[in-house]
């Protein structure tokens, strides 16, 4: 219109040169500042993780070459965790009840096939699960694998590993149809008939030929998996960009601000 002024007309990106009003800029202040505390919380927590992460792994990585402890027995159950005895090295002995064998779907380095876990009746009168090893689709049948079906008394080492109650990847395990796609140690237990059953299974290492069913046919075990993922440093310097991206945007908007209350008053 012909007669505007020239505070009134509308500035480059459509917003007029007029400043905010205070309390919306208390308001933007308090957002930001908020947003800005969110984000650097976040990024020093990813910082504590990446700590705690990093010494699980050393953790970890100790009890993996350890020399095998005795596996434990009823009355140290109720104290297994992750955080102090996954993937301990472990070694017990007895002998295995291979007619009540379970096969669990399984992606090995190997390909795909399945991981047999079998009941083994220690000498000290408990009963565990022990993941053998691996085979592949054409030995799912015990008589494919007969030389790995290992009768007598046997010593099995490997590494302690907790069950696995929450089925596989967007799997349920279907034990009435004897589908497993995870290694659920009460599941397969009340499957099989099992009772006194250790809340723990083992992977049995590879061995020798004769132990922990490392023969020609398979089982072959000594394939877990031992990876811990570790992004919390990027995750963290994620956290702490937006921090410093809002601040900065914050602090030009403040600027900017500045210098339209400085030109009002100037003009």
């Amino acid at each position: 219109m012909a007669g505007s002024s020239p505070e009134s007309r509308p500035a480059a990106g459509g917003r007029t040169g007029r400043p905010r009003p205070l309390w919306a800029l208390v308001l933007l202040g308090l957002l930001a500042a908020l947003g800005v505390a969110v984000f650097t919380a976040l990024g020093v927590w990813q910082v504590e993780r990446r700590a705690w992460k990093h010494d699980l792994i050393e953790r970890v990585e100790q009890r993996v070459h350890a020399a095998p402890a005795a596996a434990p027995g009823p009355e140290a159950w109720g104290g297994i965790d992750a955080a102090g005895d996954e993937y301990r090295r472990v070694a017990v002995t007895g002998r295995f009840l291979n007619d009540r064998e379970t096969l669990v779907q399984a992606v090995s380095d190997l390909g795909a096939g399945f991981w047999v876990l079998t009941p083994f009746e220690s000498r000290e009168g408990f009963t565990l699960l022990v993941n053998r090893g691996f085979v592949p689709p054409n030995r799912r049948d015990p008589a494919a694998r007969a030389d790995g079906q290992i009768e007598g008394e046997t010593t099995v080492t490997g590494l302690l590993r907790l069950t696995e109650p929450a089925g596989g990847f967007l799997r349920s395990n279907d034990p009435a149809a004897d589908r497993w796609h995870s290694r659920d140690v009460a599941a397969i237990g009340a499957a099989r008939g099992l009772s006194g059953l250790a809340p723990y299974f083992i992977d049995a290492d590879g061995g020798r030929a004769g132990q922990n069913g490392a023969v020609r046919n398979g089982p072959v075990g000594g394939l877990t998996v031992i990876r811990f993922p570790d992004n919390h440093l990027v995750y963290a310097l994620t956290w702490f960009t937006l921090a410093l991206m809002l601040l900065g945007g914050a602090a030009a908007v403040f600027l900017h601000e500045r210098r339209l209350r400085r030109g009002r008053r100037q003009s």
